[in-house]
């Protein structure tokens, strides 16, 4: 008898952990497991990609209501008479407001959201919030499962969490999974009591499905200028990313005379804030920001250096991507940067900053042999984690 299995995430937008839950539906056995997808909204850029044997499941009409628009949703519980939804709705508003550490702001707005969500009604063997927060949360207070399993896909130390939330809903699970040896060290010292729970499973990636992908064709409205050096850097457009420093960096470079043109692929909350950065530096023509690529690859495939300006990381996707298509690499100096790249053997690990990137990427584009040499080492990476499947199926048992 097949086990029943239930992952919750949010929804799919362009995201690595996101991008991550799709590469570990398409390993799963089918032949043993059932699997159940809920989200919390049903859309994002990789909801077509999701494999066909996966059942997705339908979240109250009630949710919908109250992730709509404030006083649309106020009107229609109050018509109702569903007054504990309308004054949920109501805090979570005004908590969001007040609380500026957006992460925090998620967990102490979870007592508010949870109103909004029925219990799911199956009885599952494993259920796994796949992202850190409310997935967990939803996971503890709304499923009945044998084993629950929380996912966390970036470094807790860094990440802006109180840890004295977690801990009740860390106490309900059976496992921890996170993504690195760095993101499990800094579980293991936020919460030193759950420490045997804690597992490490890295990120899937195929390489033979990435380098599949990278031979399609670009958009043809998009072209590569072989007269610049082509940058490209994949990532959601939010402060931890560091976009805000690669603007910087890009206008170093432009005033030093080289050109480069870099692209970003991701959407987010600073877009706004992103673009005004690239207009007061005059960089129009030097900083695109590309948006949302459901296939990224050839996108990588056709870009000279790859570069994560990020703040924190849990361990980034992309860059893993960016080694099997064998890139010159350039990463900020973040915790689990090493986890990746060894530095000036299989790319650069730079200060984070608007003149360390800037002078990685000058390095790069001045020392042909320094890109060669990357470009070897990772020719000669394992780099293909597909095994990481086994790894979950010995914490179904």
């Amino acid at each position: 008898m097949k086990k029943k299995i239930l992952f919750v995430i949010p929804s799919l937008a362009a995201g690595g952990g996101e991008k991550s839950l799709v590469n570990l539906l398409y390993q799963i056995d089918y032949d043993l497991y059932e699997v159940d997808l809920l989200l919390f909204s049903r859309k994002g850029a990789f909801l077509s990609t999701i494999p066909g044997e996966v059942n997705i499941l339908d979240v109250s009409p009630l949710r919908s209501v109250f992730a709509g628009q404030l006083m649309t949703a106020l009107k229609t519980f109050l018509l109702n008479g569903q007054m504990i939804l309308a004054y949920s709705r109501l805090m979570f508003t005004m908590k969001n407001r007040l609380i500026r550490n957006a992460a925090a702001s998620e967990q102490y707005t979870w007592k508010y959201q949870r109103t909004s969500f029925d219990p799911v009604e199956t009885n599952y063997d494993v259920a796994i919030g796949y992202l850190e927060k409310s997935s967990i949360y939803f996971i503890v207070d709304k499923v009945i499962s044998k084993k629950k399993i929380g996912w966390i896909h970036t470094n807790y130390s860094d990440s802006g969490m109180d840890s004295h939330f977690d801990k009740p809903y860390f106490k309900q699970l059976d496992h921890l999974v996170t993504v690195s040896e760095e993101c499990a060290k800094a579980l293991q010292e936020n919460f030193e009591q759950f420490k045997n729970k804690i597992k490490v499973i890295y990120n899937i990636v195929s390489p033979k499905i990435i380098r599949h992908e990278s031979a399609r064709e670009l958009d043809s409205n998009f072209t590569y200028d072989l007269n610049f050096t082509n940058i490209i850097t994949v990532a959601r457009l939010s402060r931890e990313k560091g976009i805000d420093l690669a603007i910087k960096a890009c206008e170093i470079l432009v005033a030093q005379g080289f050109k480069v043109r870099w692209y970003v692929l991701g959407e987010g909350s600073e877009r706004e804030k992103l673009e005004k950065l690239i207009q007061g530096c005059g960089l129009q023509n030097h900083f695109i920001l590309v948006g949302i690529k459901e296939n990224p690859y050839p996108y990588i495939k056709g870009a000279d250096i790859y570069v994560q300006p990020s703040r924190y990381e849990g361990k980034s996707i992309a860059i893993d991507e960016a080694k099997i298509l064998q890139k010159p690499i350039i990463v900020t100096n973040y915790d689990t940067a090493k986890d990746q790249i060894t530095d000036g053997i299989n790319g650069l690990i730079v200060e984070t900053t608007d003149e360390g990137i800037a002078s990685g990427i000058e390095a790069c584009i001045n020392d042909a042999q320094l890109r060669e040499s990357f470009i070897s080492n990772l020719a000669l990476e394992k780099l293909g984690t597909e095994e990481e499947i086994n790894k979950l199926y010995e914490i179904f048992c």
